[in-house]
């Protein structure tokens, strides 16, 4: 079992910390592909996977989730949050364990999804379907005092349901003068450098499992391919994710090192409950 950098009240010490430093920008590393990001009192958290959920739904199948990584925190000690997206509907992304525990403690806590997705969300959470905040690509929205902005993501090609609408999107969220971009899963797609370039990212948390088709699940982005499109759209930073969580759908981040390096691309490297905290952002 990998140990986490920090967690519990060591993590939550860190968090409360930050909140002292409002001139930055603090990303933490929950595990999977799930981010809590901070500036100046807010906190919004991408794709929460805070659970064993997952371990023990697939235990006696032929794809079993054995988890590598120590759970970082217990979801209902993080009673602060103001705003939570889930880009897509698989368990470690919209995780009904992880999130009910989140919407016990956070009263004003508002969820933002693929809007194609508000019926199966309300039915995993048990919410009322008009609840969640739902978003369709190429829309900008106001999550509280969160700008919010949906971009297709390709798991493995961009889907829609019916109504020509995304099931699987990235968000690029913009908290005081920052700006996150959260892939989700997702591949390489036309256009797709020309789209978020326009967005001037700050961060960018992108997946670098890699597409093998003997796993049997949707492929992403593997590290060669996360560190070039970071490049591509212009990132100030990337962090890699979606790796050392379940080991047989991990990769090593050593390929999405060696490429950052040899093409100069900015990049951090953050265990469980790890932060990078940034001062200064991209002038805009």
């Amino acid at each position: 079992m990998i140990e986490a950098y920090r967690k519990d009240d060591a993590l939550l010490r860190d968090v409360s910390q930050g909140i002292e430093d409002t001139d930055a920008l603090h990303v933490w590393w929950l595990g999977q592909s799930g981010f809590l990001a901070q500036w100046n009192g807010l906190h919004v958290l991408f794709d929460p996977y805070l659970s064993d959920s997952m371990t023990r739904k697939y235990a006696d199948t032929d794809t079993p989730r054995v988890r590598m990584s120590e759970l970082v925190i217990d979801p209902a000690r993080l009673d602060f949050i103001d705003v939570i997206t889930s880009s897509h509907n698989h368990g470690d992304h919209l995780d009904g364990e992880t999130l009910r525990a989140l919407t016990a403690v956070n009263q004003d806590l508002q969820l933002v999804i693929p809007e194609a997705n508000r019926a199966f969300v309300a039915d995993r959470l048990g919410c009322d379907p008009s609840w969640p905040v739902g978003m369709m690509d190429g829309e900008t929205k106001m999550v509280g005092d969160l700008m919010i902005s949906a971009v297709p993501a390709a798991h493995e090609q961009i889907d829609r349901d019916n109504a020509g609408r995304c099931v699987y999107l990235g968000f690029v969220v913009t908290i005081g003068p920052w700006r996150i971009y959260h892939s989700g899963d997702t591949l390489r797609y036309a256009r797709m450098d020309e789209l978020l370039a326009d967005h001037q990212i700050d961060v960018a948390l992108l997946p670098i499992n890699g597409s093998k088709p003997d796993r049997n699940v949707a492929g992403n982005l593997d590290g060669e391919e996360a560190a070039t499109l970071a490049k591509a759209i212009g990132a100030r930073q990337v962090i890699p994710c979606h790796y050392n969580m379940f080991e047989f759908n991990t990769e090593s981040p050593e390929r999405f090192v060696e490429t950052c390096q040899r093409i100069g691309q900015l990049y951090t490297i953050l265990r469980g409950g790890e932060q990078l905290s940034l001062k200064d952002p991209q002038s805009r």
